[in-house]
């Protein structure tokens, strides 16, 4: 039995005023609570994705893993304490404060805090997003996916064994150049979890998904008004497909905020090594060092000169089929394509 989604994500901060005006006027997250030092936010129909606190700290203080079943929460209770992981069990006041019906907690391989649970709590009115967007793609997918950094090769395949061994999840691809990178899965997401080799641990991003493009770009438009609101340009992914900006949170972790990820089918995929690097096009990284954003440039310009194209991913509805024919594009069709 594993997990089957990213299910909520607890945030700590100094700055909650930067935070209600950050998520709501920006991420298009819908306010639905505020109490003293804490803010609570839906993004679908659930009750609660992201709860952000006040503390004396900043950054993501815990995720929070979904299961199916109070069966399946036993069963990886069970195997975390058989591989001698540290699990605390049955707190009525914290699920109570999750919106879930049960849950378990406690700290993976780099020490972050980690939530598995069972059901999530609906609400019985429709969401409202902050600004005007079309809504978030969350569903069977889960909230989106996290993206944790590792300060050596040891530490992301101690992270990998452990996440594939105590909570199921599955390798989806990998790469090793400019960087080493794994990326997992738990659903037809590309990815719910990855882990990448930076030099030191820490939180790096949280990816949002939106039903619409035009959401993503006005968006952009937005993180380009804040005081250093970009963290990474616009571009698109070779791995999931997704286009998609990075913008700093008022903690000083990135939401990569995307449209148009590829879905994959857990039951047959196998996993792969890639060597197109992370991004097809764009994503400058004004964060990272200048050795590293010219070895991602030459990454990216490689795969310009090698013709590397991928498919836009759509779903019914969102898209409108062009009339006419082009025997270049039938061409192209027949060259490489990002698998």
């Amino acid at each position: 039995m594993s997990v089957i989604a990213l299910g909520y994500v607890g945030i700590g901060t100094k700055k909650l005023e930067d935070w209600s005006s950050y998520a709501t006027n920006l991420l298009g997250l819908q306010k639905v609570d505020q109490t003293r030092g804490v803010l609570s936010y839906r993004m679908d129909d659930r009750r609660q994705r992201i709860a952000i606190s006040e503390s004396g700290t900043e950054g993501v203080a815990f995720t929070g893993w979904e299961v199916p079943d109070a069966g399946a929460l036993e069963t990886i209770a069970s195997r975390l304490e058989g591989g001698s992981v540290a699990v605390s069990r049955g707190e009525r006041a914290l699920a109570d404060e999750r919106h879930v019906a049960d849950l378990i907690h406690f700290t993976d391989p780099i020490g972050n805090r980690v939530e598995v649970f069972y059901g999530a709590a609906v609400a019985t009115d429709p969401f409202v997003p902050g600004r005007s967007i079309s809504g978030f793609r969350t569903g069977a997918n889960g909230l989106g996916h996290i993206v944790y950094t590792a300060d050596s090769g040891e530490t992301v395949r101690k992270m990998v064994a452990f996440y594939d061994e105590m909570l199921g999840f599955r390798l989806t691809d990998y790469y090793s150049d400019p960087f080493e990178a794994r990326f997992m899965h738990v659903n037809p997401r590309h990815h719910s979890l990855a882990i990448v080799q930076t030099g030191k641990t820490s939180f790096h991003h949280l990816l949002m998904e939106l039903f619409s493009f035009d959401d993503v770009g006005q968006g952009y438009d937005l993180a380009h008004a804040l005081d250093d609101g970009i963290a990474a340009t616009l571009g698109r992914h070779t791995s999931d497909f997704m286009t998609s900006f990075y913008t700093w949170t008022p903690s000083r972790f990135m939401i990569e905020y995307g449209w148009g990820g590829r879905a994959i089918d857990p039951t047959t995929w196998k996993s792969f090594e890639r060597s197109e690097g992370p991004s097809l096009w764009g994503h400058e990284r004004y964060w990272a060092s200048e050795e590293f954003r010219a070895n991602a440039l030459r990454k990216r310009l490689e795969n310009g000169d090698n013709g590397l194209r991928a498919p836009v991913q759509v779903m019914a509805g969102n898209y409108k089929v062009m009339q006419g024919a082009c025997p270049w594009w039938d061409e192209q069709k027949a060259r490489r394509i990002v698998r």
